[in-house]
């Protein structure tokens, strides 16, 4: 066993352990939460998410008899919470309205993204919902180094960690006293990340690169590619492939004739049920990068090295790290590894 399995082994073992040893939380409590403190005098009976990042999590804290309403979806639910999911109403798939959050009555908002429930949000500000007796938590991921005033998406200050995620986990495993399934449910994600790392150094990468699509407004301009620090270029880094995008915003716009001079290894596009924009739907991305006379000239195009990847594994949730673990499948099978 190498010195980096013992590690891990260890590593697993100590968490395992934490978990059974979890503290309930003494209430009240306070949390200090994306610039804003929150309080609660005991567990919330029920909660509205808005994304479905924050849908997940709680699913994953085998809180769903919790969720009254969701929003916001990408994908499809992940195949395990189904028949959970199945029971709680939708009330949009996108954008839902602030009267429909409240009509719902919940003791808290979870909410995804700062730009949905935030300063400006467009659903409401968290001032709104509170000022109606309405908690609201938004998942670190979306504000920890990270300025949401700044592009469309917002602009990151440091490289995304999913040490974010499991503050978020945590957070809200301590909101609704289930901090042991919290802790598992973090150490499982480290775990299943440690593994999909140590086989990307296993394979010893040389000069791999690597662009990802989200979408664009229409499906022949200018695409929105991950920028340097968000949760695809933590994939990138972490897996020795670099990110040809240099611009510090979540999902900047580059043009292709931009991609295509720098030419990169592999192109992971994001494949999601949502349908906001034409390029949401993989199969045409597929149709364009073959048939445009720029983009069809990629040695990535020409050579097969396309990557479709869950759309919200590409934002920073839970699962991102269904997306390393893609990524680092993709890494062995391109034939680029040394």
């Amino acid at each position: 066993m190498t010195v980096f399995r013992l590690a891990l082994a260890a590593a697993s073992f100590t968490l395992l352990v934490t978990a059974a040893d979890a503290e309930p939380t003494k209430y009240p409590l306070t949390l200090q939460n994306c610039g804003e403190t929150i309080s609660f005098e005991k567990a919330p009976a029920t909660t509205v998410t808005v994304g479905q990042a924050a849908t997940e999590v709680l699913y994953s804290l085998g809180l769903g008899d919790k969720v009254t309403g969701t929003s916001v979806w990408f994908n499809e639910v992940l195949p395990e919470f189904k028949a959970v999911n199945d029971k709680v109403e939708r009330l949009a798939d996108n954008d839902p309205s602030f009267e429909s959050v409240v009509a719902k009555r919940p003791g808290l908002v979870a909410v995804q993204f700062v730009w949905h429930v935030g300063p400006e949000g467009i659903v409401a500000t968290r001032t709104q919902f509170h000022d109606v007796g309405i908690p609201t938590y938004v998942l670190p991921a979306d504000c920890v180094a990270k300025d949401n005033t700044v592009g469309s998406d917002g602009t990151r200050s440091a490289l995304f960690s999913t040490e974010s995620i499991h503050q978020g986990v945590r957070e809200l495993a301590t909101i609704f006293d289930v901090q042991d399934k919290g802790e598992a449910l973090v150490a499982d994600l480290k775990k299943r990340e440690a593994a999909a790392v140590e086989r990307a150094r296993a394979l010893n990468p040389r000069d791999v690169s690597a662009v990802f699509w989200f979408s664009s407004p229409e499906k022949d301009i200018d695409p929105y590619v991950a920028g340097r620090k968000g949760a695809p270029a933590y994939m990138m880094d972490k897996l020795g492939i670099r990110n040809i995008i240099e611009s510090d915003e979540e999902w900047p716009v580059v043009g292709w004739e931009t991609i295509a001079k720098a030419n990169p290894t592999l192109i992971v596009i994001a494949k999601m049920d949502r349908r906001r924009y034409p390029a949401d739907d993989h199969e045409k991305k597929l149709e364009f990068l073959k048939s445009d006379p720029v983009a069809s000239q990629m040695d990535a195009v020409k050579n097969g090295r396309i990557v479709v990847m869950d759309a919200h594994a590409m934002d920073a949730t839970i699962r991102t790290i269904s997306g390393i673990e893609v990524l680092a499948d993709a890494l062995d099978k391109s034939g680029q590894a040394k």
